[in-house]
This record gives C-alpha cells, structure tokens and sequence, in this order.
C-alpha cells in the first residue's frame, strides 16, 4: 500500500506493508518528492496509531451519543442560529491536515449553501502571507518551481527557515547535491545559528524583522550595476518604473542596509555578489519569512529580485514557498482560506456566478470572511455563535491564548472533530465528534511543488470514527441540501472538484486539474503522484510555472511592487525586573505542532524531553542562571515558564522557545500566550516570530522528577510530562510548600516509603510489594537517565537492585545526536576516542548516525573535530 505522509509539506511517498500479522513503513522510492527517503517523524508513523485516549463514538458534554443524535443536535443548532442571527454567526475552522476533500465539502457547505464566508484554516497561520505575496505578484497563488530545482541550483538561498529541522528531506537533498557539486553555494538568512545555518557557506545573522530592506538592497545592488534582466522585464513584467523610485532612496544603499540589519557590510556584499554571479539561483523561504506583520511583502521582496533577474520558471530559478502542512496547498485549491473561493477564484461578481452556477447553490456569499484571528474574536464577542474546529488545536495555536480560550469558553455551541479529546480544544467542546486519522483516512493531499499525492488506508476505522467530509456532508444533508451533499466517496469528491477547476476555465487560471475529472474509481485509487496543472496542455502534469513568461494576470506579466521597510510591530513591555529579551517561536526537528499526533511516541521526545526556552550565555549570567533552571517569561499578556537552555547560535538579547507544549503536556509552557494579536494587514498572517518578554529566574522551594504508569495526584505548582515505554515521566515544581510538606501529604496515602538520597529523598510507592510510582524530590532537578530508573517500575522491590539502578541512573544521561537511530552523544565519542573512527563515513557505517535525515550531520562533525584533536593530542 502506498500512501502519503501526515507531517510537513515536503509530501513524501511511504510504503506500508503486512508481515507475519505486522505493519512495517518504509519510505517510497518511487515518489518524486523523497525518493525513499524519511525523517525520524515520517518513520515513527505507525508508533503513532497507538493513540491514547483515542476519541471512538460522539460525546455530547462527556457523554456517548450515536451519530444520529448528534448529527441531529448540530443540525437544530445550527438552523436555529441561523435563523435568530443570520448564517454569519456560523463558523468553521479547519486544518492542513485533513485531505483536499475534507476542505471542499467544508467550503462548498459554508460559502455556497450556509452562506457564511467565516471558514478559515489554521494555514492561515503559516502560509497565508506567501499567498498573498504570490497573489500580488502573479496573479494567483501558485509556486513556480519544483524540488528537482534543488540540484539543478547553482546558488541556494534560505530565508526564514530552518529547513534542516523543518523539512528535513529536502535537506537532505541539498546536502547530497552539494556532495556531488561542490560549487554549489549555500547562503541561510536566520536570526539564530540554526542546525541549517551551520552548514552555510554564509550565514546571515540579520535583525530580526529586516528582511525587506536586505532584498531591496538586493534590487538597488542589481539596477546599480546593471546585473538586471531589462529584456525579460521589458517582455513579462510591469512595475519597473516605480520600483526603481522606491529603490533610489539612500536608505537601499549597501553600507545604509548593512547598518539597518546589524551584518557586516563585507557578508551584506557578499550575497549579493553571490546574487549577481549565480543565474541558476533557487530562493527558499518559510515562517520566518511569513509569520511577521510584514509578511507579505517580505515575500514579495524576494520575488522581486527573481523577477528582475528572469530567474522564474526556469530550471534551478525561482522564488520556492517551502509549506508548513501536509495538505495546506491542498486546501487553498478548494477555497479554505476565508479570503478565496475554491478552483483559486476571487470575490468578483462574474467568479462568484460561476461558483454558484456550478455548484447550484441557493446562497452564495458575497465577500470574504473572518480571518482566524478575527474569527475568534468573532466568537468572544458572540458575533459567531456556533463554531465547528476540525482537526486542529486553536487554543493552543493561535495567539493571544488566553484570549482565545476564553473565546471557545464563550462559545454557544462549539463542535470538534479530533482523534482525541485530550488536546486544550477539545476540553471547551459542547460536542465532540470521532475524526480518521492517517492510515484510516482516504483522498488526496498536494504538497509544495504542487504534487497531488494519494493518502490510502491500510487500517480499519476505529470505533464509530468517520470521514471528516462524511461528518461536514451528512450535516448538509440533515439542512436539507440533500443531493448537493449526496457523495458516496472520495472519488466522487475530488471528481467535482477537478471538474470545478477546468470550468469556464479558459487559461486565466493556472490552477487546472481537470484532466482528473474523469477518473474511475479504480484510476482514482491507483492514481500516481503528478504535479498541477494537469489537463489538455499538460496531461500529465506540469514541473514548473511562467517557463513561457506569462502569467495569470490581466496583461499577462508579472508584476514587481515598490516596497518599504516598516517596523516589528512590538508591544510595550511593561515596567519590571529581569531580563529583557525579544522572544522568537519556531519548530523542533522531532515534533510536531501541538504534538496531538506526536506527543505520544516516547522517542520522538528523546532529544528535547522538556519545554526550554533558549537564551545566550549573557542572559544567563545576568541573572545567575544555570542551564535546567526554572525561569518565568512575562510580558503583561501572559507568563510561561520553562526550564531554561543555553544557545550560543542566538543573538543576544534574543531568545526561542519552541511552539509545541500545550497545557496538555505542560502547566505553563505554551508560548502563545505571549504573543500578540498583531496581523499582517495583507494576509491575517499573525506575528508569532517576535514578543518582548521578561525573563527571570523561577524560585522554587523543591523540584520533583514523577515516575509512574499514571498521572501523579499531587504536581506542585508547575508540571511538564512525557511518556516513556512503560509509563510517564513527570516533572514537578513547587514555590509555595516546602519538601517536609510534599511528603506529608504523600504519606497520608500510606503507600510510599522514603529513602534518603543525596539533596533530599525518593519515594517509592508499593503495591503487593512491586514498585507502582516513584518521587525523587530535591532542591534541583537532578542530571537522570530516566528510562533506566524508570525501569523498576512494576519489579519487586529489592534493595541491590534498587542501590544499583539508582547509582547508573544519577551517573547521568547522555545528549541524543542522532534521533534516527537513537545514538548518543556518549556513543558517538566512544567510538572516536576508544575505537579510533576518525571520519563521517565510519561512524555511519558503525553506528548509522547522520545516514538518514542528515540534520545530525553538523554536530556529528563537531564532535568529530573535537575529539579527534584531544585523542591526538
């Protein structure tokens, strides 16, 4: 069985198989996106099906009911609704995980038959800014290039991404077609020193926030020396005159942006030699670039330099969006933005009569609707009173999240569908409906260089959990749009939706599949991965966009856009003591959003076991902090805390904090709460990559580390958990009671022995005489290997056993290099200094490490480097 991954945008083919009862995954070798290759995340997929708590039957306020009751209950709400405050008081939120046929049902049922333009996605917080620059500048949401352009690039630029923790597979293609073309150059533009900037011929430590001016002094270098494309400009593009207006100010001079941007003038020049030299020039960008209350037009400040240059639409040239979810380009072809209609048609009157004509719809909206900031807003405010959120976690996501809880608290009537309700969404819910989850759900999803790939079951569906598109159709059919909403499977879904996207379709739209359209079932079910556009002129399928110049624009060319440099728009922070610093948020390499679908598996937690905010050496000195230390980030918005880590790749005055941690797996590590509301007015994209914040160190009277099958009854006053194999692990935190305290109340259970241990003691918890849960409590978290103490749970209680696992396990715990195949820091320096491999190649042979994904490879050299030189010397 071939299917799809259910991760990043990188969209890449795997291969499930049954052996001897068993499923094993491995990656697709045929898929042109990985060619067999996976990341840790994509081989850890059938770890994740083990769900716990996994949501199997509807559940109204904690109860079981039948789909009949609740399908029922949505459809009297919603209808009453209605009719007391018109369709717009109906909301749906959606998610780039579900299929590209969740989506279309979803957007045919609200903008076409419901009537309410109020249908976002939480790719509004990631790629919404990208669209919106690729809208300006072409004329339609569409990325010209395709991930072949990795090798065939003579220069490689990557802005705003940590594309070696993001998207590790297409790192790894860069990494292997540097091996092979030694010349070709890397350039990373990041703030922090990232895993991806390690391995740059030139890293770009800009000011956060700068990249605009970077790119327009880009364009003033280019015109400057005449290193621009004029004839290419004279035949496909428009905009020439005033860009090159905006671009004569003395601010877009080099010595001005390097000034501005806080590099050095010689690395500033640097690029843009580098620029200048290299045609075949492949610009790679992501969040960093997105998520910023200028997101728009940092994108379209690099599309301008493509376009000045005629380096779009060619082989290893283009300006590349690198996607954030497996299916969020997926859902814009269906109009799941709020901001657009399906097949990439806008809000003119002649789009929406032909939506309309097409689908035969009694209402049509007329505009577009709240975006995903504005409709939780919208729902605080009582303007949206019944929302429905499919498969997504908003309270954890979106910012200002305290603001948005208490948005679903208020909330008349809020459905979700998730596979779990155990995520801080859920919690909120009036009801609860049983979603699939990948390997259970069938269609089709389109990854970043628009390749529609097939997600298959291989699993029966669990419990009474349905299709998303099933759940969003029977509720059309139960508000009586009955054959509107009469799709017996998927196929019959994406067939309309290829049809819709060829009809009255004459070439001003490039997004085009209806060469699908007609596809049996069967075809449908064998269908390979191609890219889009696929019809008449491109039958089976299309690599790159713009190769004849023209574009979807009414005078067919494309079209540069004068832009200026404006400020993060940052909050005041409050008076008050500690640390200023200005907070960014990102990704982990082994996570996954709000760890929903990975929290779970205990070795993807095996390299960031904690929540940790990252912060450079003088921001730990100025407070006396220690590494593992509890710290308090505060802003007047709200507060977090987390341990805190030390990153010598941050600018200081800067920190990061990872967006994964949620209240369900830490009391008060979610980052969102600091962050502000603030939008790029283009796109609604919010600002997650710059806060002000306070940082100070988090007194505590004990720091506790839990060991048990089950949660601990007792947490302190701050908690963060993981699973292992055989249970979970707990930290835990109190400044409010003292250890004699802890223990009392832990002794009124009459359970628990305690032992005295080195800075305070261990309890251990007895059941007919084997180890039930264990608490080792101090003033400081102790350096642990946790597994192997977590070991004696459910042995008998022996007293060698117990003095000797204890004594390995505070001997402590090494670094996880390679989360592949789980190899130590430990091991990889034993096997430099004791068994004398000195080079990459043999510890890959002999360990694996850094054969896989490759996002490794930097630190793995490091150590190489290192202990080589002490072994030597």
């Amino acid at each position: 069985m071939k299917t799809t991954c259910a991760y990043c945008g990188v969209g890449c083919g795997i291969s499930v198989t049954q052996q001897a009862g068993e499923w094993q995954l491995e990656g697709d070798s045929a898929h042109p996106a990985n060619g067999g290759a996976l990341c840790v995340k994509g081989a850890s997929l059938l770890e994740t099906l083990a769900f716990p708590q996994r949501l199997l039957y509807p559940r109204h306020r904690g109860q079981r009911i039948s789909w009949d009751e609740a399908l029922t209950m949505m459809s009297a709400q919603f209808s009453r609704i209605m009719a007391e405050s018109g369709p717009e008081a109906i909301g749906i939120y959606l998610s780039g995980q579900l299929t590209t046929e969740d989506y279309y049902v979803a957007n045919k049922l609200m903008k076409g038959y419901i009537g309410s333009a109020n249908v976002d996605t939480n790719s509004r917080l990631c790629m919404s800014s990208a669209v919106v620059a690729q809208q300006r500048a072409f004329g339609e949401d569409l990325v010209p290039a395709c991930y072949e352009d990795l090798e065939l690039a003579d220069l490689i630029i990557i802005t705003g991404a940590n594309t070696a923790w993001t998207h590790p597979v297409l790192f790894r293609r860069i990494q292997q077609a540097r091996s092979r073309r030694p010349e070709l150059k890397l350039v990373v533009m990041d703030p922090r020193r990232t895993m991806t900037a390690e391995q740059a011929d030139l890293h770009l430590a800009l000011r956060p926030g700068t990249d605009v001016a970077l790119w327009n002094g880009l364009g003033r270098y280019l015109l400057d020396h005449d290193i621009w494309d004029r004839d290419y400009v004279a035949a496909h593009v428009s905009g020439i005159s005033a860009l090159a207006r905006e671009l004569d100010d003395p601010a877009w001079m080099p010595e001005a942006v390097a000034q501005h941007c806080d590099l050095a003038l010689s690395d500033l020049l640097g690029f843009y030699q580098l620029f200048a030299r290299h045609p075949r020039t492949l610009s790679l960008y992501c969040q960093g670039i997105n998520q910023s209350n200028q997101g728009t037009d940092k994108a379209n400040a690099i599309i301008n330099a493509h376009l000045l240059t005629g380096r779009i639409g060619k082989p290893g040239a283009s300006p590349f969006s690198l996607t954030g979810q497996p299916n969020a380009m997926g859902g814009r072809e269906v109009g799941g933005l709020a901001s657009q209609l399906a097949a990439h048609m806008g809000f003119s009157d002649a789009e929406r009569d032909r939506l309309q004509r097409f689908w035969g719809s009694p209402r049509m909206v007329t505009g577009p609707g709240h975006k995903a900031v504005e409709l939780f807003e919208a729902v605080h405010s009582g303007q949206i009173r019944a929302l429905w959120v499919l498969g997504s976690n908003p309270a954890a996501s979106l910012p200002d999240g305290d603001r948005v809880r208490e948005s679903l608290a208020r909330c008349e009537f809020l459905v979700v569908s998730d596979l779990t309700a155990q995520t801080d969404t859920a919690r909120y819910a009036n009801l609860l409906l049983p979603a699939l989850g990948w390997g259970e759900k069938s269609g089709t999803v389109t990854n970043s260089e628009r390749c529609i790939s097939r997600q298959r079951p291989f699993l029966p569906a669990p419990g009474e959990a349905r299709p998303d598109w099933w759940a969003l159709a029977s509720l059309g059919q139960r508000l009586g749009f009955g054959e509107a909403f009469a799709f017996a499977d998927e196929h019959a879904i994406f067939s309309e939706h290829a049809a819709l996207s060829g009809f009255e379709n004459r070439g001003e739209r490039q997004f085009d599949i209806s060469g699908l359209a007609g596809l049996t079932p069967a075809q449908f079910e064998a269908l390979a991965p191609l890219r889009w556009p696929v019809n008449e002129a491109h039958p089976q399928g299309c690599d790159r966009l713009f190769e004849d110049g023209r574009f979807p624009t009414p005078d067919g060319r494309a079209r540069l856009l004068p832009l200026k440099q404006q400020a993060p728009a940052l909050e005041p922070l409050p008076p008050g003591a500690g640390v200023p610093l200005l907070l960014n948020s990102g990704r982990l390499r082994d996570q996954w959003h709000t760890m929903t679908r990975s929290g779970h598996v205990p070795r993807l937690l095996e390299a960031e076991p904690w929540p940790r905010v990252m912060v450079g050496p003088a921001s730990l000195l100025s407070l006396g902090l220690d590494a593992g230390d509890l710290v308090c980030l505060d802003n007047g918005r709200g507060q977090v805390r987390v341990r805190v880590g030390l990153d010598e790749g941050l600018r200081e005055g800067e920190a990061f904090l990872p967006m994964h941690w949620t209240d369900s797996q830490c009391s008060q590590g979610a980052v969102n709460r600091l962050v502000a509301p603030r939008t790029d007015p283009h796109s609604g994209q919010p600002m997650f990559k710059q806060a002000r914040v306070r940082l100070n160190k988090q007194p505590t009277h004990w720091q506790g580390v839990w060991l048990g099958q089950q949660a601990p009854a007792e947490r302190g006053d701050w908690w963060a958990r993981r699973p292992l194999e055989g249970g979970e692990c707990w930290l835990l935190a109190s400044w409010s009671e003292g250890m004699s305290e802890c223990w009392q109340r832990l002794a009124l259970d009459g359970h628990w022995l305690r032992l005295p241990v080195k800075g305070g003691w261990l309890a251990i918890a007895l059941s007919q005489g084997r180890i039930q849960s264990l608490l080792l409590v101090g003033e400081r978290w102790p350096t642990l290997k946790v597994e192997l103490l977590a070991s004696l749970l459910g042995l008998p209680l022996q007293a060698g056993a117990l003095s000797q696992t204890l004594s390995d396990a505070f001997a402590g715990d090494s670094r996880l290099v390679c989360s592949c195949f789980r190899v130590t820091e430990a091991r990889i320096v034993n096997a430099i200094r004791e068994q004398g491999v000195s080079e990459l190649a043999g510890l890959q042979g002999l360990l694996q490490c850094g054969s896989n994904c490759g996002t490794c490879l930097p630190e793995i050299d490091k150590l190489l480097i290192q202990h080589r030189f002490l072994e030597s010397a």
